[in-house]
Order: structure tokens, then sequence, then C-alpha cells
């Protein structure tokens, strides 16, 4: 795939190893914070990004229609990435005041922070992020106490922002109606996608071997399952989905057994940004909802993507293991 961009044959092998690095920094770093910490490291990660992301809509590099990364000296970097897990953690600190002073606008002004970052993400435009980024906040939300009035909101709010999108953004349009009719409209990427799934049959055409990622856009990124699929086959391209799910209910469980309200409502936020990212992107490839321009977590070619990816889990487990936020399971057996 690196040759079709007149690279090196394996260009995008050593990007990833060395963000890989940087990530499994990131991760360790962050996951030994603690709980108090993990908020305000998490406030001025998201005021950086939050003004980088409106940078991007004025200076920001341009490619496929829309504006989401920042270059320089030959990196680049999409704040996008980095501002979801943050912003997850505020949402569930703010909202968990509530418990402690009820008479607050928590609530209001947890969603203030999604909203503005919700609409940056639209002016670039960035619609699969949006959508994920929306999921993640409402998990949040709904750990938190989600009343039927704010449960009623998002639902109506959900349907006329959808309505909105599909109608002013023809790419939106375009994938959803090729999706509903493929026939009647170009559906080369998710052909191809489904080609390299066929292909690989249980246990693969071999590493590298992959024939279908020389023609399949976006095969380093979007569509890296279907690489994968083909490349070692579909008992492991089931034992991948299988991680995802491990990590995803695993912290979930323990996340659930915090007694920290805040600790409690961002962990299980974070977890399920990082399950649903996998699964959207798992489902594009697979054919299961229209595509989206979605990396697969920790897999895909990106450093922004990975270094994302690392915060998200890196937060998640100092909300679950540090003793600030004790558990509990463990005082009934103390």
């Amino acid at each position: 795939a690196a040759q079709r961009f007149g690279y090196d044959t394996y260009h995008f092998v050593y990007r990833h190893i060395l963000f890989s690095g940087v990530a499994a920094g990131v991760l360790i770093a962050t996951s030994m914070l603690t709980v108090k910490w993990v908020r305000r490291w998490s406030a001025l990660v998201f005021l950086s990004a939050f003004l980088l992301m409106a940078w991007v809509l004025i200076n920001g590099y341009e490619a496929g229609g829309a504006k989401r990364w920042i270059r320089f000296a030959g990196l680049s970097l999409q704040p996008s990435e980095i501002i979801k897990p943050v912003l997850i953690v505020l949402s569930g600190w703010l909202l968990a005041q509530r418990e402690l002073f009820p008479g607050g606008p928590w609530a209001m002004l947890s969603f203030y922070f999604y909203a503005v970052t919700l609409g940056l993400l639209l002016l670039q435009p960035d619609v699969g992020q949006s959508a994920l980024l929306s999921a993640a906040f409402i998990v949040t939300f709904f750990v938190s106490g989600l009343s039927w009035k704010w449960a009623a909101g998002f639902a109506g709010g959900g349907v006329v922002l959808a309505g909105f999108l599909y109608a002013t953004l023809s790419h939106v349009r375009i994938r959803v109606q090729s999706f509903i009719f493929p026939t009647e409209y170009d559906t080369y990427q998710i052909d191809k996608a489904s080609e390299a799934i066929a292909n690989g049959g249980l246990f693969g055409t071999g590493p590298g071997e992959g024939k279908i990622k020389t023609t399949l856009p976006d095969a380093h990124t979007d569509f890296i399952y279907a690489v994968f699929s083909e490349e070692f086959g579909l008992v492991a391209a089931f034992g991948l989905l299988v991680v995802y799910a491990v990590i995803v209910i695993r912290g979930c469980l323990l996340a659930s057994y915090v007694e920290d309200a805040y600790a409690r409502a961002a962990a299980t936020g974070l977890f399920a940004l990082f399950g649903l990212q996998s699964a959207i992107n798992i489902a594009v490839n697979v054919s299961l909802i229209p595509p989206k321009g979605m990396t697969l977590p920790l897999v895909s070619s990106g450093g922004s993507s990975l270094v994302g990816t690392a915060l998200t889990l890196g937060l998640a487990l100092a909300l679950v293991r540090r003793r600030g936020a004790r558990m509990r399971w463990r005082k009934s057996y103390v």
C-alpha cells in the first residue's frame, strides 16, 4: 500500500513502530496519574486541543474536502483524536458534581462543552467522529444518571441533526444512499473490502501476501481490518474482535465497581469510546453500516489515532486502578 503513495515498501510499518513507542509512553504515563490529576491534566489538554481544532479551521491541511490536520516538519496532527478522551473525562467530572452540589447547572455545563466540541468537528466536517463522540458522551451521561428529559432531548436532537447533515452534506447523502441502494452507486471500496475478507479464508494468505491492499483505498487506515482478514484469515480476525471485546467488557466491569461517581462515569465513557470506534471500523469493513473515515484503534496507521487511543486507555486505567477510587467488592472482603 505504501508504494501507491510513492513511499518505501515498509514506510507505514516504520511509522507505526515509531508512534507505537510514543503511544506506549503516553499510556504508561497517564495510567500512573491520580484520579484528581486525571481531571486537571484533562482540562489542560482539552483547552490546548480545542484551540488547535479552531486553528485547523483557519490554517489546517485540507484533504478529501475536509480540514482536520495540522502539518509541521513533515508530520501531521489531528487534534480531534486528542480532544475526545479528555472531553469524556471532563464531562464525567461535571456530571458527578450533581451529587455534591445539586443546585448547580452541571449537566448544562457538560452539554455546553460537548456541543462546542461537536460544532468544531462538524465544521471540519467530520461526521464519523461526531457520531462517535456523541455516543460516548451519552454513555457517560447515562452512567451518571440520565433523566427522561435529557434522554428525549438527545433522541430528538440526534434525529434533527442527522436529517440536517443528510440534507446539507452531499458526501453523507451519497454514502447513506449507496449503502441502501448499492446497485445504483459506486461501491468500489466496500466491494474490495469484501473481496479481501473472502480471499483470506480461515487462515489467510500470509503476512504481506494480500493482493487487494494494492487497489483498496485507505488500506492502511479505514480498511485495515479487511487487509488483516485477507492476510491472517477469519480466525485471526475473530481473535482481534475478541481482544477488543475483552478490553471493553473488562474495563466497564472494573469501572462499575468504582465508588467515585466521577471516576466511574468517566472510565465507562472512555472504554465505550474505545469500543465504539473499534466496532464502527469493523462494521464498515464488513458492510454493516455506511462507510466512515475512522481508524481501527491500535492497528491502523496514523500517529494521532495511535496516541489518541493510548491517551484514552491510559486515562481509563488511571481511573479504575488508583487507590483513590476504592472499589466496592474490595470492601466486602476487608
